[in-house]
């Protein structure tokens, strides 16, 4: 294994332990509790009525809710938030959210439904606002040492290769290179490779006046306009003008492969997988960090995922 990979396990694996399952336990014996920190969370920097935007409020009728001082709207602590009317128990959907941050390679629906007596189904709906909370915001874009590529993900369509593979999903990643290392990944599904997609992601995720390296692809060379150190160089056998990106790109088709064997709904495991790369060198708790994005984000109703499923 090469030192990038060992690198990366090993803190990846300190991480991942900076809460075990008897603190877990421990924290979050019962419902009250985990809607006791969500109420925390959720109100950290104070409250404002999400009708009206007063900042005034009074106990609502449940335990944790807040009533407007106003309008009377009653807010709970899962309200707005990628909790919102949750159909199990929270504590589980607490204990979704734990194991989903907290295992290395991540864990797949049915380990899930294993492990908490839930249905398949309803571990792999809740599941997708898990990695909903994982997507990237776009506030911290990558910087300095930049590599771009694009790659085809997915099953093999005998007689046809490459791009023209219509079992297979395109996507682009970049990363961020810093020492010998990889510091940061993002990732996108791209319908095709064209200028304006690519064009596209690398503006939301890349600093325009960052250093980056993209093979010799066509689609590249319009978007020189926009990032004027963009560098094109040939990609070399095998890639080898780009190890380290095609590295992150072979662990990210190896771990979907392993984990969850398809490429439906493949956005929300590229969103997990840089997520989980990129925090594996962050100090703060992870498994706070994820809930409070599922606090921060709007409500995802299952009906959207219900049709795909």
């Amino acid at each position: 294994m090469s030192k990038f990979g060992i690198f990366n396990i090993v803190t990846m694996e300190k991480q991942f332990e900076s809460l075990t399952i008897f603190e877990f336990q421990a924290k979050f014996p019962d419902e009250r509790s985990c809607l006791s920190y969500l109420s925390e969370f959720k109100w950290r920097d104070g409250y404002v009525c999400p009708k009206c935007g007063n900042t005034k409020y009074c106990g609502g009728e449940k335990e944790f809710s807040r009533q407007c001082t106003k309008c009377r709207y009653i807010s709970s602590p899962t309200s707005g938030t990628l909790f919102h009317k949750v159909k199990f128990p929270l504590l589980k959907a607490f204990y979704i959210v734990y194991y989903v941050s907290t295992n290395r390679k991540g864990i797949s629906s049915t380990e899930l439904s294993r492990k908490l007596g839930l249905r398949q189904k309803t571990c792999w709906l809740f599941k997708q606002k898990v990695m909903r909370g994982m997507r990237s915001k776009g506030q911290f874009k990558i910087s300095g040492k930049v590599e771009v590529d694009e790659t085809a993900v997915g099953g093999q369509e005998e007689g046809v290769k490459g791009r023209k593979n219509n079992k297979k999903r395109l996507v682009v990643f970049a990363i961020e290179r810093k020492g010998k290392g990889v510091s940061r990944v993002y990732g996108k599904v791209i319908s095709r490779s064209s200028s304006k997609e690519l064009g596209s992601f690398m503006r939301d995720t890349i600093e325009p006046d960052a250093q980056i390296k993209a093979d010799e692809w066509a689609g590249y060379t319009p978007l020189k306009k926009d990032f004027t150190n963009l560098n094109q160089v040939p990609s070399g056998k095998k890639g080898e003008n780009f190890p380290d990106l095609h590295r992150v790109i072979m662990g990210f088709k190896g771990w979907l492969r392993g984990m969850h064997h398809q490429v439906d709904h493949l956005q929300g495991y590229i969103d997990e997988y840089c997520y989980r790369f990129n925090r594996s060198n962050m100090k703060d708790g992870i498994f706070d960090n994820l809930l409070l994005r599922m606090v921060r984000s709007q409500p995802l109703p299952y009906k959207l995922y219900c049709l795909n499923a």
